[in-house]
């Protein structure tokens, strides 16, 4: 599978997915939902579905899935390539949602929880396998929050589907280990080629394994913070290993609305001065938020 067009913008959303096989539009079929990366700070999370008709249900079951988080690295990679492989009678479809789209949407004014997230990146995948003409008749979701909340509301949505929310979905149900394989592939594939419109220099191992705990993804996080933009687009700020971070190292800014100035934050450069005249506060390296934009600074009028 191609993702070029997601290295070429890995600021926004996509979603991939295969081609939809005449039998899954013919017959009922099973449909399972699952996701990778909703816990570490680095890297997008990906939601993963895959599908089957029911009368297809022993020989996927003969198929050797299981919760992707069990399987070696090239065990899933060739269970994903059987996945594509059977494309006379499985589907599949992956929502990858981008750090940034995480981070803006979790920290907007409206308070938006990672669990809303992952529920609306679940709901429109199947809104859009029915929309392509999949048949869906039973469908098996690992989830997320309290089970039985999310099922209703699933239920609430469709309610002509036979819908079982339930935890460990992925090592119950091959269906839903199939969906988990495919979000976990795709997820890795991602991160290994990840494209750093910052021009900064990293390898794979700088990167750690991108959880909150890991000493190696917390040094990376606090080498390359910007003190003006922050971090790198393949960190997710909103999670408070970022936020400690930003605080300890970023420049305070003074809001005009705001009563009462932060004495900790006297004698340290204001944010304003990042943007004075050339000259006036000479920066090692203009940042490429800058040259995205063709914006350079102006010294006269």
């Amino acid at each position: 599978m191609d993702f070029s067009p997601y290295e070429e913008n890995n600021s926004v959303n996509k979603i991939f997915k295969s081609a939809v096989p005449q039998i899954c539009k013919d017959e009922p079929c099973l449909f399972g939902i699952d996701e990778a990366g909703r816990g570490p700070v680095l890297g997008p999370m990906v939601y993963g579905i895959s599908y089957c008709p029911i009368s297809m249900k022993e020989t996927l079951e003969k198929k050797a899935f299981a919760d992707s988080k069990t399987l070696k690295e090239e065990v899933r990679e060739d269970l994903f390539s059987q996945i594509q492989e059977c494309n006379d009678f499985m589907g599949f479809e992956v929502d990858i949602l981008s750090p940034n789209y995480i981070s803006t949407t979790m920290l907007r004014r409206t308070k938006y929880s990672l669990n809303q997230i992952s529920m609306d990146s679940a709901i429109g995948l199947l809104r859009l396998a029915i929309a392509d003409g999949v048949q869906v008749k039973e469908v098996y979701v690992d989830t997320v929050g309290d089970a039985q909340k999310y099922q209703d509301k699933l239920k609430g949505l469709f309610p002509d589907l036979e819908i079982t929310v339930t935890p460990k979905a992925d090592s119950k149900f091959a269906i839903v280990s199939a969906a988990s394989i495919c979000a976990k592939v795709v997820r890795d594939k991602v991160v290994k080629s990840w494209q750093f419109p910052e021009s900064i220099d990293v390898s794979q191992d700088q990167l750690g394994s991108g959880y909150p705990s890991d000493p190696t993804t917390k040094r990376f996080l606090a080498d390359n913070v910007d003190p003006v933009f922050g971090f790198p687009r393949i960190v997710r700020f909103s999670w408070s290993t970022a936020s400690k971070i930003l605080d300890e190292k970023a420049v305070p800014v003074q809001w005009d609305d705001d009563e009462e100035i932060d004495e900790s934050a006297k004698g340290t450069a204001s944010i304003t001065s990042f943007f004075a005249p050339k000259g006036a506060n000479p920066r090692k390296k203009k940042h490429q938020f800058f040259n995205d934009r063709h914006i350079s600074q102006v010294t006269s009028f």
